[in-house]
């Protein structure tokens, strides 16, 4: 990795941030790993990872969010490249506060959105954009 790469917050300089492209782990591995704001705030969990079979890349993170023991949690599908990967903590960045997680497009554990759908596809990557 190049010092280019690595991105501070409210964590301190020290902090090891990377895209989450810059590593390789297993889709299991992830899975209940925190997620958590710049302000160090939790927002919740990785509950699942999407795949885009026809590109050959991974596209959303779903981050479970709200519940308490794994119920009445809403999910969220995440941009992966909102995502960073906070090695030094074990857990995942996404620059957003726990306000505007709260009002994002969001769904229940029962009745998932088409992902592959392009208007709800558009809808989620620009509510995400930096």
């Amino acid at each position: 990795m190049n010092d280019s790469m690595a991105q501070s917050s409210s964590r301190g300089d020290t902090a090891d941030y990377l895209p989450v492209g810059a590593a390789l782990l297993s889709a299991s591995t992830i899975t209940g790993d925190d997620v958590c704001n710049m302000k160090d705030e939790k927002l919740g969990k990785i509950h699942d990872v999407m795949l885009d079979v026809t590109e050959g890349k991974i596209r959303y993170a779903v981050l479970a969010s709200g519940g308490f023991l794994g119920m009445g949690d809403r999910l969220f599908a995440v941009p992966w490249k909102a995502l960073m990967l906070d090695k030094e903590n074990k857990c995942f960045m996404l620059d957003v506060d726990v306000e505007r997680l709260k009002n994002a497009p969001g769904f229940d554990k029962d009745k998932w959105p088409n992902m592959a759908d392009a208007s709800w596809n558009s809808t989620v990557e620009s509510y995400y954009a930096r």
